[in-house]
């Protein structure tokens, strides 16, 4: 089963902010709750000012991942109570990616906040004392069904995803 992802407006450039023009586009596989795989045919834009390419992905996705934001939503939220059809070295790199970088999520979405002058800035999240991991995100992103997608999708618009740990690491 295959999809095409196509956004309605204009959308600028996470590095940038200027226009961005459709320079072909990809297919992106991912895989559903049922263990279904789908087919996601994604625009790939270059940014007219700085070159660098992005690609459009839906809210569904996150970046690098195979498993759809719900499956990874699922597991992250009831660890022992989810239907993800996944094994179980998968779900325990999902627990540790979450426990990896809540801390630059945070951050981030903080200096979203401040950035765009959203105010009322939780003060007790940020330090591993005032809670798990998900009840520290919760703070400041609720805890309802989607709160994958809307840390994500911040984080992403913005340019502060980590796209490899691999090119980050200093020898």
């Amino acid at each position: 089963m295959e999809f095409f992802v196509r956004g309605a407006g204009r959308i600028p450039s996470p590095c940038c902010g200027k226009d961005m023009l459709v320079i072909g586009s990809k297919n992106r596989k991912s895989i559903d709750h049922s263990g279904q795989s789908k087919t996601y045919n994604i625009r790939r834009l270059r940014c007219t000012c700085c070159c660098t390419i992005h690609h459009e992905l839906p809210d569904i996705l996150i970046p690098y991942k195979r498993y759809e934001a719900e499956c990874i939503e699922s597991v992250l939220s009831n660890p022992s109570d989810h239907t993800v059809p996944a094994d179980d070295s998968t779900l325990s790199r999902w627990h540790g990616w979450i426990h990896e970088f809540v801390d630059y999520w945070l951050g981030c979405l903080t200096s979203i906040m401040i950035r765009t002058n959203q105010g009322n800035i939780p003060l007790d999240f940020s330090s591993e004392s005032s809670g798990t991991a998900l009840q520290r995100i919760g703070r400041l992103a609720g805890d309802a069904n989607g709160w994958l997608t809307r840390i994500v999708r911040p984080i992403v618009n913005i340019n502060f995803w980590i796209h490899t740990r691999s090119a980050f690491i200093v020898q």
